[in-house]
């Protein structure tokens, strides 16, 4: 038996990654984002291959993908060998739902004309792990506080959510602004995707009702440091835009701590300037700028994003539950900078490396 000395360490639960889309990377270069849009198959397997060894690297065990266009992340899972599973627990939709003509073509297709929502979502026989859906636009980089129209009403939104719920299938549902995210806490989706200016009103609504919340704050970050890094060339009004949104979603994160909201940790990873992995320490120090202790981060990064999952043995250091846990160096206040320098991982009680076979 091999005895590992972690006396000098932090012995904290694998980390989850709530929202990610693994087919994309975080460059910022607009060449290559087309490029991997545009990309085979082959190509955009072996980014997906690419992108889960950083989150291994970075102490990330499961991940909890938002879907793309073709659907690429749920066949990579159904094309893995079952005698050499990979190391990262991947979690799928396939491709979310969006309403014709509105956001949400990165990640998945339009309700096709003729179909509701319900026979849009199941009409395919496909096994996904969770349902995705696109309830508004996104979050605007250029005008503060901007809503965009909900996307979907509530009778379409209870619909599906309960066809999904008797398939055993959890919702997450993108949505930003005070209505969007209003109509999906009320049809009874699993989570709220991002939740920018959705309000006090709404995070009594996720307190009352169980819903989390998967704020992805570092992609404001990630905005802000890539206009800083643009310089002369960006629009100075847009860097004040991304702080104030950055700052306000901070301060919905603090008060919907204190509300008792629960909350997993998610980067929306894959979107520019927000990288697979690294992003997660990222997510983590803005926790706690917002209130959050070391631990209470570290508990919305492993056990709340686990359990979102569906996967209820893990997450949590305790008698019976699933061996995966990761060490650094130094007292627990050293965790989220120490995360590029794990010094154990351990995977259902085997230490594993950097590259173990299979990933």
């Amino acid at each position: 038996m091999t005895i590992v000395d972690l006396s000098a360490c932090t012995v904290f639960p694998a980390l989850v990654d709530s929202h990610v889309h693994l087919v994309m990377s975080g460059t910022t270069t607009p060449a290559l984002r087309r490029k991997q849009l545009t990309s085979t198959y082959a190509d955009r397997r072996d980014t997906i291959a690419k992108h889960l060894r950083q989150h291994l690297r970075c102490g990330v065990l499961a991940v909890r993908d938002g879907g793309d266009h073709n659907g690429d992340t749920l066949r990579y899972k159904g094309d893995a060998d079952p005698r050499s599973p990979t190391t990262v627990t991947v979690a799928s939709p396939g491709r979310a739902r969006h309403a014709p003509g509105r956001y949400g073509k990165l990640i998945g297709i339009p309700v096709e004309a003729g179909k509701t929502l319900v026979q849009s979502a199941f009409g395919e026989n496909t096994r996904r792990d969770h349902l995705k859906l696109v309830n508004s636009g996104l979050n605007s980089l250029t005008q503060f506080g901007v809503e965009s129209a909900p996307q979907f009403d509530e009778s379409e939104l209870a619909a599906v959510v309960a066809e999904a719920r008797k398939r055993g299938l959890s919702t997450m549902v993108h949505a930003n602004g005070h209505q969007p995210v209003k109509l999906a806490v009320l049809a009874g989706c699993s989570s709220i995707e991002h939740g920018f200016f959705m309000g006090k009103e709404n995070m009594r609504r996720l307190a009352d009702t169980g819903v989390v919340w998967v704020p992805t704050a570092v992609t404001m970050k990630a905005y802000g440091d890539y206009l800083k890094n643009q310089g002369h060339r960006s629009d100075p009004s847009f860097a004040d835009v991304s702080r104030k949104n950055l700052e306000h979603q901070l301060a919905q994160i603090h008060a919907a701590r204190e509300m008792g909201v629960t909350l997993a940790l998610g980067t929306d990873a894959g979107s520019p300037g927000v990288h697979h992995g690294s992003s997660v320490q990222e997510e983590l120090r803005l926790f706690i700028s917002a209130g959050y202790s070391v631990e209470g981060a570290i508990r919305c990064a492993s056990r709340n994003g686990a359990l979102l999952m569906g996967l209820p043995e893990r997450g949590k250091l305790a008698p019976g539950m699933r061996a995966d846990f990761m060490a650094v160096k130094g007292p627990v206040a050293h965790v989220p900078d120490a995360l590029h320098q794990i010094v154990c991982r351990v995977v259902e009680g085997r230490e594993i490396g950097l590259d173990p076979a299979g990933q």
